[in-house]
């Protein structure tokens, strides 16, 4: 391979290159390791010198080693969908065939037991596990995490409820890791057994329960707007804001900003959050709720 090549490669993999791809000999490949030209992280697979080190750097170099047909699955396909993971967070990989392969280090190998959704799919050019796969499995190494995690991928749109519910009967088999957790993050995700109208909505009322914070009513229709949530015996309004529809969709705005004007024009107090704020930084976000009702816990709540 010529040198642009050899670049050119690296840059498109992560900094990275194989000994297969780089066409070196056994013999020259382990004089570039010895000179320093290349860091050898798996037995074929190495970093180039200088390229940054990064978790998708890690598991990539993970998926090269372990050979044609390897998937980055559970908490590393996670991390590569989106979902908020540890940046040194444990490498896994799966391996669909009966082949045996030398052992990688710090490199969790599974090989799964059934064949429910392992068509490959690439997330910066590296082949990962679906999402829903990906959710399912995250639930065997990580179940906490997996409420969180179908979170972000409703909320950007990756999936909907039917189809993590149909894929919860794909997977569902005694014995099948990841399945409990994936049933518990859906039932979390929606309201009074039925789907809600935003899945961010049932992220607050978790949120509400978890933290104790006072009572809430659903759906409330004020001044004519249908509200997310009313918090009892105060004039505080809470609006859930996603980051994809609302950020993105103008008309949307246009109609939340209409609706905040009715309603503080009528003497209520409106407080809008953020998925993020809601999923990832619970604690704050309850904090920031309880002292917005404490403010204004001496102004009657307005007549409905």
């Amino acid at each position: 391979m010529r040198a642009r090549e050899f670049d050119d490669w690296a840059t498109a993999h992560h900094g990275l290159v194989t000994r297969d791809a780089s066409r070196l000999s056994d013999q020259a490949w382990r004089r570039s390791i010895r000179a320093g030209h290349l860091e050898e992280l798996h037995p074929g697979v190495a970093r180039l010198p200088g390229t940054p080190r990064t978790p998708e750097q890690r598991i990539a170099a993970a998926v090269l080693a372990a050979g044609p047909g390897a998937l980055a699955s559970h908490r590393s396909a996670a991390a590569l969908w989106g979902i908020q993971r540890p940046p040194d967070d444990e490498i896994d990989v799966l391996l669909a065939g009966r082949r045996r392969d030398s052992r990688l280090v710090a490199v969790n190998v599974h090989r799964p037991t059934d064949g429910a959704e392992l068509i490959p799919r690439s997330r910066s050019n590296i082949a990962c596990t679906s999402i829903l796969r990906t959710l399912c499995d995250l639930g065997a190494v990580d179940p906490a995490a997996v409420s969180a995690a179908v979170g972000h991928a409703l909320s950007a749109r990756m999936v909907n409820l039917r189809a993590l519910e149909s894929s919860l009967v794909l997977h569902a088999r005694p014995g099948r890791a990841g399945v409990r957790a994936l049933r518990a993050a859906i039932d979390e995700w929606t309201i009074n057994a039925k789907p809600s109208d935003s899945m961010l909505e049932s992220a607050m009322a978790r949120l509400v329960d978890r933290f104790r914070l006072p009572r809430i009513v659903f759906h409330q229709v004020i001044c004519g707007w249908e509200v997310d949530f009313r918090i009892v015996d105060t004039a505080v309004l809470i609006e859930c804001d996603g980051w994809t529809s609302h950020g993105l969709d103008r008309d949307q705005f246009e109609r939340d900003r209409r609706r905040d004007d009715d309603l503080r024009a009528a003497g209520w107090i409106v407080m809008r959050l953020s998925y993020r704020a809601i999923v990832n930084r619970p604690s704050d976000t309850a904090r920031r709720v309880r002292r917005l009702v404490e403010r204004w816990s001496a102004l009657p709540p307005p007549p409905i």
